[in-house]
C-alpha cells in the first residue's frame, strides 16, 4: 500500500474529515485544499460569503463536500455548519485548519496519531508565539484568551487561539452554541473542559507572511468586544454554577472525613480560628458580590490571618439551589431595613429606573445584613461543636480508644 493510500485509509478508520472554513483567501486556498488531499479525500470546505474568486477555485473540487452561502456570517458560524454536516456523514472527529496559508497540511497526520492516542480529547495546534513575523496582537490575543481560559477551567493550556485543532465531534455535537464570530472557538474549548473533556496540545508549525502579504479577517476592536463580552458570560456562569457544581459532586464521603480530618479535628487552628474562617466564608458567600465570593474570602481571610482553605470552602452556601433563597431573604430582610416605599416582589407598573434603584438598594443592605447574621450563627454554632468533638477526641486518644 502506497503513503497517500496509507494516510486515507486512516482517516476512513478514524472516521476523521478536514474542515476548511474560508473567507476571500483565494491567494492560498487551493494551495492549502492541494495539500489536505495528499493526505485524505475527506474534506468539508465552507465558504463564508466569499466575494472574490473563490467560488471559480472551488468548482474544480467537485469530489469534496462544499458548503457555501452568499453572506459572510463568521467563523464560529462556518465551523458549526461543517460540525453539523460532519456528523450527518457518520464521522466522529474533524480536524480544522485556516485557509490562510498559515497551518502546514503536513501536520494533519500527528494529528492523527495524537487521537489514536487520545480518543476522547480535544487536541489544539499549539504555535511558536516567537515565530518569525508572528504579529504583536495574535500574541496579547492568546495571552489575553489564555488567563481567562483559566480563570473561567482552572486549567492551562498555551494556545487556545489556535484554529488548528483536533474536535472529537462525539463529545461536542449535543451542544447548543452560541458564537457565530471567532469567540465560538473559545466557548467550543470553556464547555468542552467544563463537560470533563481532557484537552490537550500539539506542538505544529506556522508559517506568518510579511505584513504586507498578510491577509486577516481579524476585526480588532469588535472581535475583542465579542470575546470580552463571552468571556464575562461564562466567567459569570463558572462562579455562579460551574464551581459550586464541581465542589458539590466532589463531595465524597471519603474526601469529605479526609477534610474535616485535616483542615477541622487535626488542624493546629484554636476553636475560634477555625469558627472565625467558617464565618468569614458564609459572609463572602452571600454578600452580594456574585462571582467573587471566593476572591473576597480569600482578601478577608488574609487580612484577619484564618484558614484560608476553610474560608473559600465556607462560601459555598451560595451554592444553586441556595442562590434563589438568598436572594429572597436578602430583599425581604432589605424592605424591614430600608424603609423607602419600595415595591414588594409582586409585577407592578411602576416599575421605572427609580424603582429599580430603590429595589437594588433594598437588596444589597438586605444581603449584607442576612451575611451578617447567618455568618454570626454559624460561627457560634461551628465553635460549639468543634468545643464537643475536639474535646471527645482528645480524650479518645488519652483513653486509647
Amino acid at each position: 500500500m502506497t503513503e497517500l493510500a496509507n494516510n486515507k485509509a486512516l482517516f476512513d478508520e478514524m472516521k476523521c474529515c478536514v474542515v476548511v472554513p474560508t473567507y476571500n483567501n483565494v491567494q492560498t486556498l487551493g494551495k492549502v485544499i492541494d495539500g489536505i488531499l495528499k493526505y485524505t479525500d475527506n474534506v468539508i470546505v465552507v465558504n463564508d460569503g466569499s466575494t472574490d474568486e473563490t467560488v471559480q477555485i472551488l468548482q474544480g473540487y467537485n469530489h469534496l463536500n462544499i458548503i457555501s452561502y452568499t453572506k459572510n456570517k463568521g467563523k464560529g458560524y462556518a465551523l458549526r455548519k461543517a460540525f453539523k454536516q460532519a456528523c450527518l456523514q457518520g464521522y466522529m472527529y474533524c480536524i480544522t485548519l485556516d485557509s490562510d496559508g498559515q497551518h502546514s497540511p503536513d501536520d494533519l497526520m500527528l494529528f492523527i496519531e495524537k487521537i489514536k492516542e487520545e480518543p476522547e480529547a480535544l487536541i489544539i495546534g499549539s504555535r511558536n508565539m516567537k515565530s518569525i513575523n508572528m504579529p504583536g496582537k495574535n500574541s496579547f490575543a492568546n495571552k489575553f484568551s489564555n488567563f481567562w481560559f483559566y480563570i473561567e477551567t482552572g486549567r492551562k493550556i498555551p494556545d487556545t487561539q489556535s484554529g488548528y485543532r483536533a474536535y472529537p465531534l462525539f463529545l461536542l455535537n449535543k451542544k447548543h452554541y452560541f458564537g457565530l464570530k471567532y469567540e465560538f472557538e473559545v466557548e467550543v474549548l470553556v464547555r468542552a473542559a467544563w463537560s470533563g473533556v481532557n484537552i490537550i496540545h500539539l506542538p505544529i508549525n506556522v508559517v506568518y507572511y510579511p505584513k504586507e502579504e498578510r491577509i486577516s479577517h481579524f476585526r480588532p476592536f469588535w472581535d475583542f468586544f465579542r470575546i470580552s463580552i463571552l468571556n464575562t458570560f461564562l466567567v459569570l456562569i463558572a462562579f455562579l454554577f460551574i464551581k459550586p457544581f464541581s465542589f458539590i459532586n466532589s463531595l465524597k464521603k471519603e474526601k469529605v472525613k479526609t477534610f474535616l480530618q485535616k483542615y477541622v479535628v487535626n488542624s493546629n487552628d484554636s476553636n475560634f480560628k477555625i469558627a472565625a474562617s467558617v464565618m468569614v466564608g458564609v459572609f463572602s458567600g452571600i454578600a452580594p458580590v456574585w462571582g467573587w465570593q471566593w476572591g473576597l474570602a480569600l482578601l478577608l481571610a488574609f487580612l484577619f490571618k484564618l484558614n484560608k482553605v476553610l474560608s473559600v470552602v465556607a462560601t459555598n452556601i451560595s451554592v444553586p439551589p441556595m442562590i434563589p433563597v438568598v436572594i429572597y431573604l436578602s430583599y425581604i430582610i432589605g424592605g424591614y431595613a430600608y424603609h423607602y416605599d419600595a415595591v414588594s416582589l409582586e409585577y407592578s407598573q411602576n416599575i421605572g429606573l427609580h424603582s429599580i434603584k430603590i429595589n437594588i438598594i433594598q437588596y444589597v443592605i438586605g444581603s449584607f445584613i442576612l451575611a451578617t447574621i447567618t455568618s454570626l450563627v454559624i460561627g457560634i454554632v461551628t465553635y460549639i461543636l468543634l468545643r464537643f468533638f475536639r474535646k471527645k477526641v482528645t480524650l479518645q486518644k488519652k483513653t486509647g480508644n
